[in-house]
């Protein structure tokens, strides 16, 4: 009887974790994020009227790709003229892969909650107004390919933690105001230097035990 009784414990379990509300209710919570990011921004060419916080989940919002769970996998905004900052709240988007906002007028710092994207692939914000440091944080995104940055206006160094990122392949901060060496470990060593130009702040490559990393900061 107690066997039993287990086994009916643990199948409840199960379909609690698997039910349709478990995965209404992520996603409610990603549009929820999604919809704060539509608030913080101003929309001129209303790209993001179809973000209704009414419906079910955000999955048949334009510009928003989901998985066959219903999860955000996707966000291209990319070249469409938005302007406002970024929010701490992309940061529960557990499931995103892909984030595209590159070539519009996002003004702000970058969250550091966005460290929390273990999924994200692509990291594309280049071409904006973007102020502040690269958190380091975002050497937490184990699962990053890209990391375009360029042509902003970033300060502070290059983080340290971004060499950790054992999956990283392409990282462009050029045309921003960033200080300090450039760091050439982990996937540092294959990045071309050319992805680093114009931060005239910014010194050589790293020169393990010569240079100080944090030099003209």
């Amino acid at each position: 009887m107690a066997c039993a009784a287990a086994v009916a414990a643990a199948l409840v379990v199960a379909a609690a974790v698997l039910s349709p509300s478990t995965v209404a209710s992520a996603s409610n919570a990603e549009g929820d994020a999604l919809y704060a990011l539509r608030s913080a921004l101003t929309d001129p060419r209303g790209v993001l009227q179809s973000w209704d916080p009414t419906l079910v989940n955000p999955c048949t919002w334009f510009h928003v790709t989901c998985n066959r769970d219903n999860r955000v996998t996707r966000v291209d905004l990319g070249n469409s003229n938005l302007s406002g900052n970024l929010v701490p709240e992309l940061g529960h988007l557990e499931h995103l892969q892909y984030l595209e906002l590159y070539k519009n007028n996002i003004q702000g710092t970058i969250p550091a909650e966005l460290g929390n994207l273990k999924s994200l692939i692509s990291l594309d914000l280049y071409n904006n107004n973007i102020t502040g440091t690269i958190p380091k944080e975002l050497g937490q995104m184990k699962s990053l390919v890209f990391l375009r940055l360029n042509d902003n206006h970033l300060t502070g160094p290059v983080p340290r933690e971004l060499t950790n990122l054992s999956s990283l392949k392409v990282i462009d901060v050029s045309n921003n105001d960033l200080c300090g060496t450039i760091p050439t470990s982990g996937p540092f060593e294959h990045i071309p230097l050319s992805n680093f130009d114009n931060n005239p702040r910014m010194e050589g490559p790293e020169l393990q035990g010569l240079a100080l990393y944090d030099t003209n900061c």
